[in-house]
């Protein structure tokens, strides 16, 4: 029973149902992708264990097992929330709950086994958290008396979550020993996730009036205490979001908007400490700021006011059109064609005035008067930032003409999100901030030309409409695309890492044989620059001698002796053409039978074979067995280099005169040189288009830079001097983000920081 008076709890309780769909919601946030999680904690166990038994134990069968299950991770982070949500559905008598007669039947070995380890498992998980258990159960036994159902199993308790884990594997083939794991790391996530969500959920429940503790206030603005110190934030604008500004006109409060439109979820997220939300409305407040001086800014055309502007809320008595409003319009267009929205995408700055045309147009469909509504300034910073955000991603990063259409799709979607928490532009860990990040990593650069690329482009463009159908302010719809998409992004990165990799060895390897060849003819000229030489000895020197050097630098660089026998023979020979010369012929023929053998070694090198070896060494005896045989000075060959493989737009962005005659400023290439791996910049190439490039690979031979784009693919080899030389002319920009999100809010801020100063 209720410890409320009677009346008292119906006039404070939240409603019942709401109640359980936060709590769903709190669960599968907290909760879905726990499987995921648990294939690289095993695999570096089995990699522990493996090196442990010195190679003793054979891991190879729950390694296979492992690799299986991991192609199939985003199938069961689906089972597995999809048993975690059924859970809710029984709670609620959604299912006919059993009763009766229960109807016996054979168990096969590998359920009994999962039946036998979950039992462990619950009983483990039952005296960890016995207390707030028992005072979840109670309250949920007060929710289900609101609700006016029997009362039913915990959906968040021990039970119910191990039985969910056991059916979500219960089909695939694992080993016993990998099944163990399995069970044993589950078992730490829920340890590790299950104190804070117990609690959260507590708190929750007790606050809104089902428990023991003291009722909500009355007034259903304010706010109750929380223990975590939490304060939700709500959408643009009100005491609790963040920009430190009242409601909208009149004291209103943003959060009755929010709630008449469903988003109860928003107001109750995970608790945060009181330096990050102060950290969060900060940079909140800093964005509006900014936004409000550009849109100031902005030329006006005093003769036909934009709809929400204050110019037009200034033409006549409107009011405000309120956010739940706002929520119903983009929710009535968000499934029309987007084909407005991908024209404006394609011409920028256009983007934000077609949203508001669209919503303009909607609100006349719902029957609201556009001539007697406009949107409040916090509805107009939601479209603002979304306009910019969505304009900045295509000015900054390489996406293909067919992913306009994906990303059109997605304005109304992410309209909404921003009207109903201003979170998504400045938590990284937001589910919708997430997705656009994983869709951009999916579609930039992507011109379709691989089976995986046209994968990749094909569920990035799903997941857009399943946004588009089924997102109604519950934000575990963008939760769930992500952890899809997310799981193919795992093989698409894997290809990246390995394009890295061979772009770093081609470019090392390129620079070992051009070190190689300037070596081998500094030794070639020094030898050549005094004595008058035969014309067979010189010619040997020069091709096959030379290129043996370069050879033996290659294959042999780290033994100093093999490279010290290459330029011996060199000298050697130069020592036998004056034997010849002086008419030393016993002397000569013992230094000719000497060094046979690595004459025979260096012609081979060049790919002649023993015939054609010992052949090339009788021209070279009959050459020096006369003693006057026409000598002179000979210049040596033109060294050829390497072809160079590099593509069009690379020779593009390549400087000419190397660092000796480039103009470069020395404090900013001493910057360029204090660059990582890992580390992001932005190029601008021949044709002004602005590029992200990550720093791949340092040579360790000429400490230039090996950068790359987002797909791995080779853009640029540089030294610090030239990047230095690029940044002074503008067209390198360090300290470029790692994500595609966080790189356009930046540029979204930059944007903002140009904008004049409004008169």
């Amino acid at each position: 029973m209720s410890g409320y008076p009677h009346g008292v709890a119906q006039a404070t309780r939240t409603d019942p149902m709401r109640m359980l769909e936060e709590i769903k919601r709190q669960a599968l946030e907290a909760l879905g992708g726990l499987p995921g999680t648990l294939y690289g904690p095993i695999e570096d166990a089995l990699k522990l264990a493996s090196l442990k038994t010195d190679g003793k134990n054979n891991f190879y069968e729950e390694q296979a097992a492992l690799w299986m299950l991991r192609q199939q991770q985003a199938s069961h982070v689906m089972r597995y929330r999809q048993q975690v949500a059924q859970g809710f559905d029984d709670f609620r008598a959604l299912r006919i709950r059993s009763g009766g007669e229960v109807q016996l039947r054979l168990v096969d070995e590998q359920q009994l086994e999962y039946e036998l380890a979950s039992g462990r498992l619950n009983e483990a998980l039952v005296a960890r958290f016995a207390r707030p258990l028992d005072a979840l159960q109670s309250r949920l036994q007060t929710l289900s008396e609101a609700m006016r159902v029997p009362a039913g199993v915990n959906p968040i308790g021990p039970d119910r979550l191990v039985t969910a884990f056991a059916q979500t594997f219960l089909e695939a083939q694992v080993p016993d020993t990998l099944r163990a794991r399995l069970f044993r790391h589950y078992e730490t996530e829920l340890v590790r996730v299950l104190g804070e969500l117990y609690a959260r959920v507590n708190t929750l429940l007790s606050t809104s009036g089902y428990g023991s503790a003291a009722p909500a206030a009355a007034n259903p603005r304010a706010e109750a205490p929380r223990r975590d110190g939490y304060a939700p934030p709500t959408g643009f604008g009100g005491a609790g979001d963040g920009f430190g500004g009242p409601g909208g006109p009149g004291g209103a409060a943003p959060f009755a908007h929010a709630s008449a439109a469903g988003n109860f979820g928003r107001t109750l997220s995970t608790p945060m400490s009181n330096q990050d939300i102060a950290a969060m409305a900060g940079e909140l407040a800093e964005l509006r700021s900014q936004l409000h001086a550009w849109r100031e800014s902005l030329p006006r055309d005093e003769s036909a006011p934009a709809l929400g502007t204050p110019s037009a809320r200034s033409a006549g008595p409107r009011r405000e059109m309120r956010v739940d409003e706002i929520l119903s319009v983009a929710s009535l267009l968000q499934a029309e064609p987007p084909d407005a929205f991908a024209r404006a995408l394609a011409v920028s700055g256009r983007l934000g005035e077609t949203i508001r045309d669209h919503l303009q147009d909607g609100a006349r469909r719902l029957g609201l008067n556009p001539e007697q509504a406009c949107f409040s300034s916090e509805e107009e910073d939601a479209i603002d930032l979304v306009a910019l955000l969505f304009d900045s991603l295509f000015q900054h990063n390489a996406l293909q003409d067919r992913a306009r259409r994906l990303y059109a799709r997605l304005v109304l979607p992410y309209v909404k999100v921003a009207l109903t928490d201003n979170g998504v532009f400045v938590k990284r860990e937001h589910p919708a901030r997430r997705l656009l990040d994983a869709i951009t990593e999916a579609c930039e650069g992507n011109d379709a030309e691989t089976a995986q690329d046209r994968e990749l482009l094909d569920r990035a463009t799903e997941i857009s409409q399943r946004i588009v159908a089924e997102y109604n302010e519950d934000l575990a719809v963008f939760e769930l695309a992500h952890a899809e998409l997310d799981a193919l992004l795992a093989q698409q990165r894997r290809r990246i890492e390995l394009q890295e990799q061979r772009a770093a060895k081609a470019t090392y390897g390129r620079e070992r044989l051009g070190a190689a060849r300037e070596q081998a003819e500094s030794a070639l000229s020094e030898r050549l620059a005094e004595p008058a030489l035969t014309q067979a000895v010189a010619d040997f020197l020069a091709m096959p001698w030379r290129h043996h050097v370069v050879q033996t630098l290659l294959r042999d660089g780290a033994d100093p002796r093999r490279h010290a026998e290459a330029i011996a023979l060199g000298d050697a020979l130069l020592m036998a053409d004056r034997m010849a010369e002086q008419n030393r012929g016993r002397e000569l023929a013992d230094q000719l039978l000497a060094l046979q053998p690595a004459i025979v070694e260096c012609l081979a090198s060049s790919g002649l074979d023993d015939s054609a070896a010992q052949h090339g060494m009788a021209g070279l005896v009959r050459a020096l067995a006369t003693p006057d045989t026409e000598r002179r000075r000979r210049p040596s060959p033109a060294l050829t280099m390497p072809e160079d493989d590099a593509s069009e737009s690379e020779r593009k962005l390549w400087l000419a005169g190397g660092t000796d005659t480039m103009t470069h400023d020395q404090i900013l290439a001493e910057r360029m040189r204090s660059l990582e791996v890992g580390d992001w910049v932005r190029l601008t190439d021949a044709q002004g288009e602005s590029v992200a490039a990550k720093v791949a690979w340092v040579s360790p031979l000429t400490s230039r830079f090996l950068l790359v784009n987002r797909r791995g693919i080779r853009m640029l080899v540089v030294s610090p001097e030239e990047l230095a030389s690029l940044a002074g002319a503008g067209r390198l920009t360090i300290g470029a983000e790692r994500t595609a999100f966080d790189e356009a809010m930046r540029q979204v801020r930059r944007h903002l920081d140009r904008a004049p100063v409004a008169r």
